[in-house]
C-alpha cells in the first residue's frame, strides 16, 4: 500500500521534524515522525534535541495518537550523530572556559548539561506511545542513543551502524551504554562495537537482535513500519499504553517488583471497558473498536 501521507496540524509549529498521519484513511491513529536535516545527514544540534522532546511529550498525551513511526528524511542518513561542527564553535564547556570557571563549576555546568541532553532524548522511550523506529542509510552515535528508546525496530539493508563515541575521545553518554546491553543479549558483542566504534551492518545488527527485521529499501521498511503500527493502534489503547509501562518497568527491576507494579497497574486498567469489548467482538467474530484515551 502506498503512503500518502498527511501533515498533522497539531504539529506544524516544528522547525527540524516533520510529523504526518502517514495512511489517515486505513490508519488514523498512527503518526510519522521524521527528522528533517537531510542536507547535513540529519546530524543533530542542541535546538534539535529540545525540540525532540517537545514532539514527543506532545504525542505522548496526543488522544489521537496510538502508535508513532520515527524515521529521517531523505535517502542518505536516520542520523549521523552530533554535529560535531555545531558542537566546536560553541557549547557549555567553551562558555565555563570563556568566563575563567574553575574545574568544580565547568563540571557543575557540564552535569546539567548533559542531563538536559539525556532527558530529551529519553522522551522517546517515555513517550506513552509505542515508538517503531526505522533506520536506514548513516546510523551513528546518536542514532544508537534513540533508536535505542524505541520500542521496536526495523531497518534497510543499506543501513550503516557505529556507536561512534570514542573515536571523538569519549563515552557515550546519551543513553547507549545504559540501553544497549539490555536491547542486545551478548555483553561481548556490546563491548566489541563500543570499544571498538565499528561499522556493523543491517545482517548483523539483525543477528544480536538489535533490530528485529531488515527489508531490502527505506521505503519498504517505512511500509512495513506504518502497517505494524496501525495494528498496534487497533488495539485497545488502555492495553497497549500498560504493556509498553509494563515492559519498560519489567527489564529495570526484579520479577518480584514488576510483579507487584503489575497488580497495582491492572487494579486500575481491568476496570475498563476495554476488556468487554474485546471479549464480546471475539464471540461476535468482529472487530472491536475501543475509545480514545
Amino acid at each position: 500500500m502506498a503512503l500518502q501521507p498527511q501533515p498533522l496540524s497539531a504539529y506544524a509549529g516544528y522547525a527540524h521534524f516533520i510529523v504526518t498521519s502517514p495512511s489517515p484513511s486505513h490508519h488514523p491513529f498512527v503518526a510519522h515522525v521524521e527528522i528533517n536535516r537531510p542536507a547535513k545527514l540529519n546530524a543533530f544540534h542542541e535546538a534539535m534535541w529540545h525540540e525532540l522532546r517537545r514532539v514527543f511529550q506532545q504525542l505522548s498525551a496526543d488522544p489521537d495518537v496510538r502508535a508513532v513511526v520515527l524515521s529521517g528524511a531523505g535517502d542518505r542518513a536516520f542520523t549521523a550523530g552530533l554535529d560535531v561542527t555545531a558542537a566546536s564553535e560553541g557549547g557549555v564547556l567553551a562558555s565555563a572556559e570563556a568566563q575563567g570557571l574553575d574545574a568544580a563549576r565547568k563540571a557543575a555546568r557540564l552535569r546539567q548539561y548533559i542531563a538536559d541532553f539525556q532527558e530529551c532524548i529519553s522522551a522517546v522511550e517515555k513517550c506513552e506511545k509505542p515508538v517503531i523506529c526505522v533506520m536506514h542509510g548513516i546510523s551513528i552515535g546518536l542514532a544508537i542513543d534513540i533508536s535505542c528508546c524505541a520500542d521496536i525496530r526495523l531497518c534497510s539493508q543499506d543501513a550503516q551502524f557505529a556507536v561512534k563515541e570514542v573515536d571523538i575521545g569519549l563515552a557515550a553518554d546519551i543513553g547507549t551504554l545504559a540501553r544497549l546491553p539490555k536491547v542486545v543479549g551478548s555483553q561481548s558483542w556490546v563491548k566489541d562495537v563500543c570499544l571498538t566504534a565499528r561499522d556493523f551492518s543491517a545482517v548483523e545488527a539483525l543477528s544480536v537482535g538489535f533490530v528485529s527485521q531488515v527489508h531490502e529499501s527505506k521505503a519498504a521498511a517505512l511500509a512495513v513500519a506504518v502497517e505494524m503500527a496501525g495494528f498496534i493502534a487497533s488495539k485497545s489503547p488502555v492495553a497497549v499504553q500498560g504493556t509498553k509501562e509494563l515492559l519498560n518497568h519489567s527489564r529495570d527491576h526484579t520479577v518480584d517488583d514488576n510483579l507487584r507494579y503489575t497488580g497495582v497497574w491492572n487494579a486500575a486498567a481491568l476496570q475498563t471497558n476495554d476488556v468487554a469489548a474485546a471479549l464480546m467482538s471475539g464471540l461476535k467474530k468482529k472487530k472491536p473498536t475501543f475509545e480514545k484515551l
